[in-house]
């Protein structure tokens, strides 16, 4: 008994702030999204409206999630949590679609992301080992992605989806770190809740396996390790296929539909879409165009979608910012939590842009991958802590990329709430 208490003791510390610092960092960002997200809730009508159930903003599906948790082939054990996160909020709302129920939907969301927050400054503090000072600046970088801003009110697969992804990486980082290998409940664990919000994140709970210490320098530990890689397949997909009633060959039609309707859109050149959308969408917003849309059932409203980059200055902070992550992966080629980072962000770059699945509006993918951002500028800064013109050099180049986010994004979400002024009262 006093095992398992001990278990959920360091679980609740890990997840939860531990720390004065930790929590400081909580209730900032907690307050920061919570005004934002209780606004538009208890001002507008488009985080939760029973008539709109896709693509109101930037084609996230609030009310398709909410109610169903989403299409059964990409996120098929989503339905059980929405259920759970549904039910509370109607509890709260005493059973109305109202504004009280937009609003808890919000703060949901809200401190999803907060808690988020408090994941990466851990890893950032407790792994990468950085000052307090550099890792408040990353952390406020990161706070201020358009992704972080647009799902602190977003009731939807990838704000949840973002948190455990970061609970996750800080976790098998901490057992790697201490050359432990990460246990098969755990392991399972993730598999079932990070694969079954998104499928395709599955695979990157079973990355940090790859490196576990002597891995393949042992025949028992690579046993062990293919044990329980196959416990967790086999309970994920015995959860996935009693979800569908065993009806499996549904997988693969519905995969087979939506790959065609999401892969084969030709709107832009497709470099322009990976900077203007993959790498830089889910980061710095860029202007923003309204469509018309339908529910299919009658009513007419209108969506809110982002176009490509217009001002070479955004190009420049994307390429910029990438230089800084590739320089930090070739500079840390030889860590192993570099590693598992890189390959966790090769698996949506080839989803995304080789598969070229989603591409066109691949902004809305941020929260399975925008957390590398700040864990790999927070190695970079790392490998340089003894080098102090190095260090000046990139607190300097920090500063800039971090006022130019502020600015951009402010400036965007202006834009974005004249847009519910206008559509959404």
């Amino acid at each position: 008994m006093s095992l398992i208490k001990t278990k959920l003791i360091n679980l609740l510390k890990q997840v939860f702030p531990s720390t004065y610092t930790e929590l400081a960092v909580f209730l900032f960002f907690l307050i920061c999204y919570g005004i934002l997200g209780s606004y538009i809730a208890l001002h507008y009508r488009i985080i939760f409206d029973s008539r709109i159930p896709w693509d109101a903003y930037f084609s996230f599906d609030n009310k398709a999630i909410v109610m169903t948790g989403g299409s059964f082939e990409r996120h098929p054990l989503a339905y059980y949590f929405f259920n759970w996160i549904r039910e509370f909020s109607l509890m709260i709302s005493g059973g109305k679609t109202d504004t009280t129920f937009r609003l808890t939907l919000a703060w949901l969301s809200n401190t999803a992301i907060s808690l988020c927050m408090v994941q990466i400054f851990k890893y950032l503090k407790n792994i990468t080992g950085l000052p307090l000072t550099i890792s408040l600046l990353i952390i406020l970088f990161f706070g201020a992605f358009s992704t972080n801003i647009i799902l602190s009110f977003t009731p939807e697969n990838f704000t949840y989806t973002l948190l455990l992804l970061s609970i996750y990486n800080y976790y098998a980082a901490v057992k790697l770190k201490r050359d432990e290998k990460i246990p098969g409940s755990a392991l399972t664990l993730a598999g079932i809740t990070i694969g079954g919000l998104t499928i395709t994140n599955l695979v990157k709970v079973f990355i940090p396996i790859l490196f576990e210490k002597d891995l393949f320098r042992s025949w028992k530990k690579f046993g062990n390790a293919v044990f329980r890689v196959v416990l967790t397949t086999v309970c994920f997909v015995f959860l996935y296929l009693l979800r569908i009633d065993f009806k499996y060959e549904n997988i693969f039609s519905k995969t087979n539909q939506q790959y065609e309707k999401f892969s084969n859109v030709e709107s832009i050149p497709d470099w322009d879409m990976m900077l203007s959308y993959f790498f830089g969408g889910s980061i710095l917003f860029p202007s923003f165009m309204t469509t018309d849309k339908h529910n299919m059932k009658g009513f007419d409203f209108k969506g809110l979608l982002m176009e490509p980059y217009s001002s070479s200055f955004c190009y420049a902070f994307i390429i910029a910012l990438l230089a800084l992550i590739l320089w930090s992966y070739f500079k840390n080629f030889k860590n192993k939590l570099v590693q598992i980072l890189a390959i966790s962000f090769l698996v949506d770059i080839v989803i995304h842009c080789i598969m070229r699945f989603g591409l066109h509006t691949s902004y809305i993918y941020g929260g399975h991958f925008i957390f590398v951002y700040p864990l790999l500028l927070g190695w970079l800064f790392n490998s340089y802590r003894s080098h102090q013109k190095t260090l000046s050099f990139l607190m300097a180049t920090m500063v800039i990329l971090l006022a130019f986010l502020l600015a951009n994004n402010f400036f965007r979400m202006s834009d974005f709430f004249q847009f519910l002024e206008t559509y959404y009262q």
